[in-house]
């Protein structure tokens, strides 16, 4: 099948060529153009209000702290890692050593120690820094299994008497001191590194097995931002809502954005504060997984459902109005006279509330790292928030195809058009989505087999998922390869779409799992999200009682079963759930059930529940 390239009509050659050696030399350029502009903003201890560092404040910051590193004896290419949630130091250090001509190796700071371990000996890391005192004693924990890590900087904890340990303010004053003799040593190892250089290591989170350093070059992550900008995706008056892990490559990839575009970014990694932060920051744009965006919609459609009468009646008209306007706008048309008065009539008493909840000032949200379900999709584009979705993986530098926010250039259940410099195509033999590019890794570190069976050497990268791309080079993943199951009676099933199906369906749902290989029917696990089901409970009778006595009652099974019912209505008959499990509590990354990126390990679930699973089919 021949293969897909970018269908935007317009963009901006010369950003792409002339884009900067290496996210350092990015950097440099970014606080030269504009050093009196923000750069980021964060929210101190305690504190509800914004801290804002310019671009010049960051540079100081940056600069001692990379010279810092130098005099620890970090090399050109040489690993530092960083363990920590999101937060402004995370991004500090992280351009600190790309500065320094080191290159960041990423971990989350809810990974188990033994993993922490293999993460640090594998990639070489001699550097850490450690967001707080529990990310050092896990650190201390192993140190016997990492003679090559030599010191561990903290954001907030202490230091140690031996000096393996230090604070972020003591690496600072020997950058300083450094500087002092040496004035050019940051901009010397900012020279040194060019596009073909390492500028990070991110460890697959993996649903199985040990996890897989992705080795990105310079030019990958550099690439990132510059395409955004080139399609005019973002530029310098947007403002980014950063609270995604920054471990993860989709994280890193928007600060590299940001670097490009030299829009401001607020950083916030606190997940439960995210309603509040949003509407202290009011962003242009946000990204985050779909379970945000599926939870966000769930809870305010369960408040619409408790108005009746006048109210109700309008609550519907303005959602069937905003949807007549995003319907038109997907394909590209206008709406008329009569109809844009309407929107706007509707925008005013209805939807701006809707909208008002995330800042009020959205453009547009990205969806990335699972699919999200169409139904969700289209209803954040009828109350006008408009939900983008796109496509890639931490061996493609995360953005490899996106919907584009213009009437027109976008279709719902898609993940878009590929970037520009990008090639997506589809393998004749078994459908699988397989991209080159800029983006694409130059390997995984020090595991040339792995490599091997992913990489060809001519550069296309097999994703291991299945997709379509339509006449228009919409690019559609229909599952993840390993995860389509076939049923004793020889019927293919893809889980993913079906999973994303209910989620859309059902307000109270958080985890859905479809099981079945083997099987002569499909079965799914399911678990409710908390929230939403302690509401509920409130107007069923139930209220007052705790979590898994709800969820473990006949009246929340009752109420699955009536969306598992509407969910089969839509599927084919060997597609459809038969039975299901419902679980007493919820799916977590801290029991090993979800990656921190919040996907499923459908592997590790599946076998957790394997007793109640295959009760499902006794006697069948």
């Amino acid at each position: 099948m021949p293969a897909s390239t970018s269908a935007d009509e317009t963009v901006d050659q010369a950003i792409l060529a002339e884009r900067a050696p290496s996210v350092g030399a990015l950097f440099r350029r970014r606080v030269r153009a504009t050093p009196d502009q923000p750069a980021y903003q964060y929210f101190s201890a305690g504190r509800d209000e914004l801290t804002t560092l310019t671009w010049a404040e960051t540079d100081r910051v940056v600069r001692d702290w990379a010279a810092g590193l130098a005099s620890l004896g970090l090399g050109l290419e040489d690993r530092a890692a960083i363990a920590s949630t999101t937060r402004i130091e995370w991004i500090l250090a992280d351009l600190a050593i790309v500065c320094a001509g080191g290159a960041t190796t990423t971990v989350y700071p809810t990974t188990i120690a033994d993993d922490v371990a293999y993460i640090l000996a594998d990639s070489g890391s001699s550097v850490v820094f450690a967001e707080d005192d529990a990310q050092v004693a896990k650190l201390a924990s192993v140190r016997d299994q990492l003679p090559g890590l030599r010191h561990v900087v903290t954001f907030t904890g202490t230091s140690t008497d031996d000096g393996w340990v230090m604070t972020v303010d003591e690496l600072a004053a020997r950058g300083r001191q450094a500087l002092a003799t040496a004035p050019g040593l940051v901009d010397e190892r900012i020279d040194a590194i060019g596009p073909d250089h390492l500028a990070t290591l991110i460890y697959t989170s993996g649903t199985t097995g040990r996890p897989k350093g992705v080795r990105l070059a310079q030019d990958s992550v550099v690439y990132e931002g510059a395409v955004i900008e080139a399609t005019g995706l973002l530029g310098p008056d947007d403002v980014q809502f950063l609270w995604l892990p920054l471990a993860h490559v989709f994280g890193k990839m928007l600060v590299a954005t940001g670097l490009q575009c030299g829009f401001p970014t607020a950083v916030d990694g606190r997940i439960e504060r995210i309603v509040d932060s949003v509407g202290i920051v009011r962003p242009t744009f946000m990204a985050g997984p779909p379970r945000v965006f599926e939870k966000a919609r769930g809870r305010i459609t369960l408040m619409f459902e408790h108005e009746s009468g006048l109210k109700r009646r309008l609550l519907d008209w303005a959602l069937g109005v905003g949807a007549q306007v995003r319907d038109l706008a997907e394909r590209g048309e206008r709406p008329s006279p009569a109809l844009a008065a309407a929107h706007r009539l509707a925008t005013a008493l209805v939807l701006s509330k809707v909208q008002a909840r995330f800042g009020g000032r959205l453009r547009f949200m990205i969806s990335g790292s699972a699919p999200l379900g169409p139904d969700v999709a289209r209803w954040f584009g009828a109350v006008g928030l408009l939900v983008l979705e796109g496509y890639g993986l931490t061996e493609t530098s995360s953005g490899t195809t996106v919907n584009r926010p213009w009437a027109g250039s976008y279709r719902f259940g898609s993940v878009g058009w590929p970037l520009p410099e990008t090639r997506v195509r589809i393998a004749e033999e078994d459908g699988e989505i397989l991209v080159q590019g800029p983006g694409v890794m130059r390997g995984y570190h020090n595991n040339p087999e792995a490599t091997a069976e992913v990489l060809s050497e001519d550069g296309w990268f097999a994703t291991g998922d299945i997709g379509r791309l339509d006449e228009r080079g919409f690019l559609y993943v229909t599952d993840r390869k390993r995860d389509v199951f076939k049923t004793s009676g020889g019927k293919f099933v893809a889980p993913a779409g079906i999973e994303a199906r209910f989620k859309a369906l059902c307000p109270y749902v958080s985890q859905f799992l479809v099981h079945g290989a083997g099987h002569n029917y499909a079965t799914a696990l399911v678990t409710l999200d908390p929230d939403a089901i302690t509401a509920w409970a409130a107007g069923a009778g139930l209220g007052g009682q705790p979590y898994p006595q709800i969820v473990s009652s006949e009246a929340a099974r009752r109420l699955v079963q009536g969306y598992v019912d509407q969910l089969n209505a839509e599927l084919n008959r060997w597609e459809t759930i038969k039975d299901f499990v419902l679980l007493d509590h919820d799916l977590s990354v801290e029991a090993g059930d979800l990656t921190p990126s919040m996907k499923l390990r459908r592997r590790a679930v599946t076998a957790k529940y394997a007793d109640r699973l295959d009760a499902l089919y006794e006697g069948s």
